[in-house]
C-alpha cells in the first residue's frame, strides 16, 4: 500500500531504529533476581516490555516498585550505550527524512534522559525536532500525550498526514488514539502480536524498505 508523502515523522526507539534489548534484558535480570522473582528471557522482554516501568512496575512488583524502579535504571545506565544497535536502513531512513526535508521525531516508552543519551551518542540528536520518552508526557505510549509534545513547534498537528512509525501493537494504538497514519515495521508478517484492534496503514519489513515506499 502506497500512501501519501508524510508531513511528518514520529519513530518509536527499540526495535524500529534501534535494537537494545541487551541492555534492557540484563537490567530487567536483576531487577527480578533482586526483588526474589524468576527473570524473564530474552524473548520475554522483547514480548512484554512494551509499556513504560511506571505503567507495568507496580503491577510487577506491588508497593516496591519504587525500589524496582530504581535497580532497573542502575542496571541499564551501566551498559545502555555500549549495547546499542543500529538496525539496518536505520541511519539511511533519517538522512533521506532529512534530505526530503521531512520533520521528525522519536516517542518512546524508554525513559526520556536515557533516549537522549543514545540518540546524542549516535549522533542522531540532530535529525530529531523533539525525543520523548517516558515520564516526558503527563502520560505515556499509548495514550496520544507524547505525540503532541513530539509536534510542539513544528505548525504541524497530529492528522493522517504524520506518520507514526513503530515495531508493536502499542505504537499502533499510539497512532490510532493521536490520528495519525500506523506503520508497522517488523520482519515478521504476520506479527506475533495481534494487530486486529489497531491495524497499520502498512506493514514492512524494515527501515529500507520505509525509505523505498518514501522514494517512489
Amino acid at each position: 500500500m502506497i500512501l501519501p508523502t508524510p508531513r511528518a515523522v514520529i519513530f518509536d526507539w527499540d526495535s524500529t531504529l534501534v535494537d537494545n534489548w541487551g541492555a534492557i534484558t540484563r537490567a530487567l535480570e536483576r531487577t527480578f533476581t533482586i526483588m526474589g522473582q524468576v527473570p524473564w528471557t530474552e524473548m520475554e522482554v522483547r514480548a512484554r516490555a512494551k509499556k513504560s516501568l511506571r505503567d507495568t512496575f507496580p503491577g510487577l512488583f506491588g508497593d516496591r516498585a519504587e525500589e524496582a524502579t530504581r535497580e532497573f535504571y542502575a542496571g541499564f545506565e551501566a551498559v545502555h550505550l555500549e549495547t546499542l544497535i543500529i538496525l539496518e536502513g536505520a541511519s539511511d531512513l533519517l538522512d533521506g527524512l532529512a534530505t526530503r526535508g521531512i520533520p521528525t521525531a522519536v516517542v518512546s516508552n524508554k525513559s526520556g534522559g536515557y533516549l537522549r543519551r543514545e540518540a546524542a551518542h549516535l549522533g542522531w540528536d540532530r535529525y530529531f525536532h523533539r525525543i520523548v520518552g517516558a515520564n516526558d508526557a503527563p502520560r505515556d505510549k499509548p495514550a496520544p500525550d507524547p505525540v503532541h509534545m513530539a509536534l510542539d513547534g513544528t505548525g504541524i498537528a497530529a492528522g493522517a498526514d504524520v506518520w507514526f512509525v513503530g515495531d508493536s501493537a502499542v505504537d499502533l494504538a499510539c497512532a490510532h488514539a493521536a490520528g495519525c497514519t500506523a506503520v508497522l515495521i517488523h520482519p515478521d508478517n504476520p506479527h506475533p502480536e495481534d494487530m486486529s484492534l489497531h491495524p497499520p496503514a502498512m506493514h514492512l519489513a524494515g527501515c529500507r524498505e520505509l525509505l523505498l515506499q518514501l522514494q517512489d
